[in-house]
């Protein structure tokens, strides 16, 4: 997996990403793109991303999540999804989990939101799109994983919900990544 492969790959996952949007609701709601994320299997291959991103932008976090490094990359130029525009790329190496397909993977979007947990963030969401209720309900092939992912030095909680189908996902969670990345700093 190289820069190139991925940049060539952008117009067919955000297509794919724009469709799905569209399926779940989301694109009749301004929400912000704070990310998208990559899923790679070595970490030769992130090794290499992390040095070809580096003529591309600059990492603006390097944190250990669940036991691994997760880099934020904030663009020069914004990867453009519809009319949104995405200035940070997550590039985690990899875990013991093996992925199908190496490459862009994920986007998320901030659901301005108080909520600590997901239950709250659920109802938040089913508030301004009441027809995800079958969703999140497990009733559709939409698979739904709630979860709440933690830095080791983070002190914003960020739940997050992961609507997931035919490879590609779409996460929600109330705080953008440049928020998460400055309560690392806070004491």
């Amino acid at each position: 997996m190289t820069y190139e492969q991925l940049a060539n790959s952008w117009p067919t996952f955000s297509q794919s990403i724009i469709q799905f949007m569209s399926e779940l609701g989301f694109d009749k709601l301004a929400l912000e793109c704070d990310h998208t994320a990559l899923r790679v299997n070595s970490t030769h291959a992130a090794q290499q991303l992390q040095h070809e991103f580096a003529e591309h932008g600059t990492i603006i976090s390097n944190n250990m999540i669940n036991g691994r490094p997760i880099l934020i990359i904030e663009l020069h130029q914004p990867l453009l999804l519809g009319g949104m525009t995405i200035d940070c790329v997550e590039l985690p190496y990899p875990s013991d989990k093996t992925y199908p397909v190496e490459g862009w993977e994920h986007i998320e979007l901030v659901l301005k939101s108080d909520a600590k947990e997901c239950e709250t963030l659920s109802r938040d969401l089913l508030a301004v799109l009441p027809n995800l209720k079958p969703v999140l309900a497990g009733e559709t092939d939409v698979k739904v994983k709630l979860s709440s992912p933690k830095g080791d030095k983070e002190r914003l909680a960020n739940p997050t919900i992961a609507f997931k189908k035919n490879g590609i996902c779409i996460k929600v969670h109330p705080h953008g990544i440049k928020a998460v990345i400055a309560s690392e700093t806070e004491q």
